[in-house]
């Protein structure tokens, strides 16, 4: 988790900065699969979240639709869409670093927890976390990040 929040600091320095950043490895091996940060300004899709597009490119490369043997990584506990998307793609386990919750104090989020996803459908994940929270909090609290979801704030 801090090797994915320190890459997706990187992005803080860009013109488009995100604290939202996630990766695919293998359950067994810990080998990095794929990696993406969230897009949805830059694309304009608002389902260009990190997690949705990691899980794209991931089976892209893969081709398969199937992340079956593989774990999610997040630097925030995924939305519902997100969490939906890994339950689909049949992914073992999600682990995120900070929560909805933290993330809602920074920008809107729908405050239903990634267990709460899981509970209710008839596929089955692991979620952990948070882990490394406080370090992936960090990322929404950056002053570049924070000038950042001020603009967005003004566009919609």
């Amino acid at each position: 988790m801090r090797e994915l929040a320190d890459w997706t600091a990187k992005t803080l320095a860009t013109a488009n900065p995100t604290p939202f950043g996630a990766e695919v490895r293998d359950t067994k091996t810990g080998e990095l699969l794929m990696r993406a940060e969230n897009q949805v300004g830059p694309e304009h899709d608002p389902s260009a979240h990190a997690e949705v597009r990691t899980m794209r490119l991931a089976c892209a490369k893969l081709k398969s639709p199937s992340l079956k043997g593989y774990t999610l990584y997040t630097t925030c506990e995924p939305c519902p869409m997100c969490m939906s998307d890994a339950l689909w793609a049949g992914v073992d386990r999600v682990v995120y670093g900070a929560s909805i919750e933290d993330a809602n104090k920074y920008c809107n989020q729908i405050r239903i927890s990634a267990r709460e996803v899981v509970e209710r459908g008839d596929m089955k994940c692991v979620v952990d976390g948070p882990l490394e929270e406080a370090k992936c909090v960090a990322l929404f609290t950056d002053p570049r990040m924070l000038k950042a979801m001020a603009a967005w704030r003004k566009k919609s």
